[in-house]
């Protein structure tokens, strides 16, 4: 790791060690709340745009029947462009026919290992949202359980998932970044879990979870996974401190296009101190994302209006409207899988779907096996990129 880089404003101290025999420094973070640093006058707007962009998504998510019609498309999306970051690629179609028949990869190359993962992201969504609900606190063995969930079963199992490292490592082919020692890193966390859980009345919930964001990804306390679980626990907390109904902000997809500016923006805090430029980026983001996401949602509420339309115009049944409803938590349904959960035959199952495609709702995915349907409207709202909504 380059010392020179670190001026005078570092946020941490430059530990020396040795890595493969060779000198270097490895980082380690001071604890937060950032010394001497108040939040800045000319982002107070830029915070107020934000916390009423959220607030508007919030108030859009609560007026809803049924929340997964936006939760679980944002909760795909986000496990899709957070696991894209770290170079673990799957298209929305592939996580949800993955979902529908989740099947062990048969070796290291199997595309099912990548598929494998995102889905476990998504499922690490989720345990954190009911954790958080049944009371736990943010805390240590969360961090655990979450990484366990994210990489157990996976072709990363021998990096031990579920349990913080006991080794050095370092980020990027030129260690660009040393993280703290292990000897340093039970301090770290405990330091880090002690503001997470403390009383910050001076500082605004959504900086803080900014700020802790950052914390956590300078720790970098497992051998693998660090960002996507710094980013799960980053919607969280946003979640968790702004009192939300459900965890609607999520910041991957906007990380994952400036992904350049993302790393080096927190890499500048740890050499610089540079938490306003790192805040202003993050404020943006925020923006950006809650507007996509409130977009998403009406485009979605219009959509289901026309399709129950569609269904009543042609004598549709109340398992039509059960199925429908379903389509909007997955626009991916098989003849197989409706028949059991449904609890009908197959040729009434198939009967169903066949009513739902004279409707234009459903369309048979060509090439996948078994017979696979896909809701395409709702499918393009759900997961096309931002720009083709505006």
């Amino acid at each position: 790791m380059n010392s020179a880089l670190f001026g005078e404003h570092k946020t941490g101290q430059l530990v020396p060690i040795k890595v493969n025999t060779q000198d270097d420094f490895a980082f380690l973070p001071n604890p937060l709340p950032p010394t001497g640093w108040i939040f800045p006058n000319k982002l107070w707007p830029m915070l107020v745009k934000a916390k009423e962009a959220l607030g508007t998504l919030n108030g859009s998510g609560k007026n809803l029947r049924d929340p997964q019609l936006l939760l679980s498309p944002l909760g795909r999306r986000e496990a899709i462009t957070s696991s894209a970051l770290e170079g673990t690629y799957a298209t929305p179609q592939e996580l949800m026919l993955f979902e529908l028949s989740p099947t062990k990869p048969k070796s290291e190359s199997d595309p099912a290992n990548e598929w494998k993962e995102v889905y476990n992201y998504y499922d690490a969504l989720k345990e954190g949202g009911k954790s958080l609900g049944e009371g736990m606190p943010f805390c240590l063995r969360m961090f655990k359980s979450l990484h366990e969930k994210l990489l157990g079963g996976t072709r990363h199992r021998y990096t031990s998932p579920g349990e913080f490292r006991k080794h050095q490592v370092a980020i990027g082919s030129d260690r660009r970044y040393i993280p703290p020692t292990v000897d340093h890193l039970d301090k770290c966390l405990a330091d880090l879990e002690a503001y997470i859980n403390a009383e910050h009345g001076d500082l605004d919930p959504l900086v803080r979870a900014y700020l802790a964001h950052y914390q956590f990804e300078a720790i970098h306390p497992f051998y693998d996974g660090n960002g996507r679980i710094g980013r799960v626990l980053l919607s969280l907390m946003v979640y968790k401190w702004c009192n939300f109904k459900c965890p609607w902000l999520y910041m991957s997809a906007y990380f994952e296009r400036y992904k350049d500016e993302y790393i080096s923006k927190m890499f500048k805090i740890s050499t610089d101190g540079a938490w306003d430029d790192w805040l202003e980026f993050c404020l943006r983001g925020t923006i950006v994302q809650a507007e996509d996401a409130i977009r998403r949602c009406d485009a979605l509420l219009v959509l289901k209006e026309d399709m129950e339309k569609r269904i009543n115009d042609h004598g549709g049944t109340v398992r039509s409207q059960r199925i429908l409803n379903g389509l909007f938590s997955s626009p991916f349904v098989r003849v197989s899988s409706l028949a059991r959960k449904l609890e009908v035959a197959y040729p009434t199952a198939q009967e169903d779907i066949d009513r739902l495609v004279k409707v234009g709702i459903l369309s048979q995915i060509e090439g996948v096996r078994p017979k696979s349907y896909a809701a395409d409207e709702i499918f393009a709202i759900a997961y096309d990129p931002a720009e083709s909504l505006r």
